[in-house]
């Protein structure tokens, strides 16, 4: 019992002694504080925020591809129609890769 008392004991000298030689700079700001967005936000020469004219931009971009992507859609639907059962034109398969390029052009600019 004795033993552990002066375990005790030591362990708290040695921690209070550790604890007074750390050095303390109140001065000083913490070392790891994430940065302001205000500051590293870089303004257009029209005064814009340079990342709300990239976010509009891709806005802008995202609904035009889209539209186009609709207007795709409705073609191939209307070639897939008027063709026959085994028969389907090339152009209906180039327009199929074109869907493909604009949904993963617009995927990225959504996950982005």
């Amino acid at each position: 019992m004795d033993l552990t008392r002066r375990a005790v004991v030591a362990l708290v000298a040695a921690s209070s002694t550790l604890a007074a030689q750390a050095p303390t700079f109140p001065d000083e700001p913490p070392r790891h504080t994430p940065p302001d967005d205000t500051e590293h936000d870089r303004r257009l020469p029209d005064g814009r925020s340079q990342t709300d004219a990239i976010a509009k931009k891709q806005h802008e971009d995202s609904l035009k591809d889209a539209a186009q992507l609709v207007t795709l859609a409705e073609e191939i639907r209307d070639e897939l129609q008027k063709a026959g059962n085994f028969v389907v034109p090339i152009s209906t398969v180039k327009k199929t890769e074109e869907i493909e390029k604009l949904a993963r052009k617009i995927r990225g600019r959504l996950k982005s």
